[in-house]
């Protein structure tokens, strides 16, 4: 979807779908639409009077005009009581928005700037959120249906309309903003959409390499030899099983000054999860293609940050593999070596992302980084805790956890913190090995969190479960069914306010 700006009355654009906003607690037509509603008949007022049109959050009411206006259809958005109208709910109004106008078969469509009832709110944050709602409402993945199952056009271009000529500068940076973070979503839902017989740790890399190409970034891949004779044993452990190579995958954005320590990003890349041994139950198994969330929005997040031209450092890490059952498969009971001379039992195969974490955290501490952050579908666990609508966070740095907070709230994929502390650490002592890669029933999200905190060093560390927003069963303004990708504008959002800061 291309997105525009342009200064203009909305009574005099020409365009097949105009989208206007309404809150629940206006009685009257709002005095930015009077002049539309005044070329409607008062149409927009008698909707309002005969309760056809409320407001509630995200109904949306579709009207033609019949050439009264040079605008075909008017698209009335409900966004709720109005002072608790957030970026979020404008993000959200206009996934739906956007969902609503492609049933039209419109392939573009206006809409004012609206309103939200947050104080100091920019315009353009709120540009942002409306680009990042019509893109995110849009998401279709349709390359594996043949072409009389594809399902109707898509929406070519979206016009963010403004009186004030002086908004337009700030207006097209949050729009910028906003197709960027978009499509860091889109292409992690893209990547993990493809079967796992497609998507295997090899593509990942040809995808590294095709974004290191386009945004002239530095791209190193270690193979399976160089991962044993570093002492990968996380890594190498848990590919046994599978025919598929596994590879470590290390994507270097310099942005910043050289002398500034880099914010390194691991994302756990695992392209199909079957549990190895310790075999999965047969259903929903399927949705293990999606174990490799973490690595896809690690992966966009670099490549957002290139494509916004962010003054920071930023490396991401991939350890990609498959985890398999097979004649070679690593079993429960044997130990495993990992990068930073830990000796690690494993008692239950399924528990693999955290093995291949391990190592991808200790090699990120050899960038003496101001930060680290993981993201990974960790633990089910964190889906019983949270449900769907909050990613799990752990770490040990207050500074990068509050910035995480704040950018979570931003992009409306919000963190919620549980604790690391030492108490939990009994659970992983191991009678044969240092320790061992399950804690046991209780606080399954905390001791997988305990156990990456071993492989961090001193350096500042967070650590983002998101098994419990990554799939989808249901459709939702700004999310299609499968692949959610939440997390990936998270990662997007706090590079950018970390670009920004202050004290740079």
């Amino acid at each position: 979807m291309k997105c525009r700006v342009k200064e203009g009355d909305l009574t005099k654009e020409t365009t097949e779908v105009l989208v206007l906003g309404g809150c629940e607690d206006e009685h009257t037509v709002p005095r930015a639409c009077r002049e539309v509603d005044r070329a409607l008949n008062g149409q927009l007022h008698e909707l309002r009077t005969s309760g056809e049109f409320t407001g509630k959050t995200y109904q949306s009411v579709l009207i033609h005009t019949h050439g009264a206006l040079p605008a075909k259809r008017i698209l009335l958005m409900g966004l709720g009581k109005k002072k608790t109208v957030t970026l979020d709910r404008v993000r959200q109004a206009m996934g739906a928005a956007s969902k609503r106008i492609r049933q039209t078969g419109a392939s573009e469509f206006v809409a004012p700037v609206l309103e939200t009832g947050a104080a100091r709110t920019s315009v353009s944050d709120v540009a942002q959120a409306m680009v990042e709602g019509a893109i995110l409402g849009g998401y279709r993945f349709t390359q594996y249906r043949s072409e009389r199952e594809r399902p109707s056009r898509d929406i070519r271009t979206m016009t963010l309309l403004t009186t004030q000529a002086n908004q337009i500068r700030d207006m097209k940076a949050g729009v910028r903003r906003g197709e960027v973070s978009a499509s860091a979503t889109s292409l992690a839902r893209d990547l993990c959409n493809h079967p796992s017989n497609v998507m295997t740790p090899s593509r990942i890399v040809q995808e590294a390499r095709t974004i290191a190409r386009d945004c002239k970034l530095k791209l190193t891949v270690l193979g399976r030899k160089e991962q044993e004779r570093m002492g990968m044993g996380g890594m190498t452990g848990v590919s046994r099983g599978s025919q598929e190579p596994p590879q470590f995958i290390v994507l270097d954005y310099a942005g910043g000054r050289k002398t500034e320590r880099p914010l390194v990003l691991v994302g756990k890349t695992i392209t199909f999860d079957s549990g190895g041994i310790s075999l999965k139950p047969s259903e929903h198994m399927e949705q293990m293609k999606a174990d490799m969330t973490g690595g896809a929005e690690v992966l966009s997040a670099v490549r957002a940050a290139a494509q916004l031209r962010l003054p920071v450092n930023v490396v991401g890490i991939l350890p990609a593999a498959e985890n398999m059952p097979g004649g070679r498969a690593m079993r429960p009971g044997d130990i495993l070596h990992m990068l930073n001379g830990t000796t690690v039992e494993v008692q239950n195969t399924d528990a693999e992302g955290r093995l291949v974490l391990a190592d991808g955290l200790a090699y990120a501490t050899r960038f003496r980084p101001a930060g680290i952050i993981d993201v990974a579908t960790l633990t089910g666990a964190c889906i019983v805790a949270l449900g769907q609508f909050a990613i799990g966070m752990l770490g040990n740095d207050d500074r990068l956890k509050a910035a995480l907070r704040t950018a979570g709230e931003q992009a409306g994929e919000r963190v919620w913190e549980m604790p690391l502390w030492d108490d939990y650490a009994e659970q992983l002592k191991s009678d044969v090995a240092d320790m061992r890669n399950i804690g046991g029933r209780g606080g399954g999200m905390i001791t997988a969190g305990v156990f990456l905190s071993k492989f961090v060093g001193d350096c500042p560390w967070v650590h983002l479960d998101i098994a419990s927003t990554d799939w989808s069963l249901s459709e939702r303004p700004c999310i299609s069914k499968g692949p959610t990708a939440v997390g990936a504008r998270l990662l997007v959002q706090f590079l950018i306010n970390y670009a920004s800061r202050p004290e740079r």
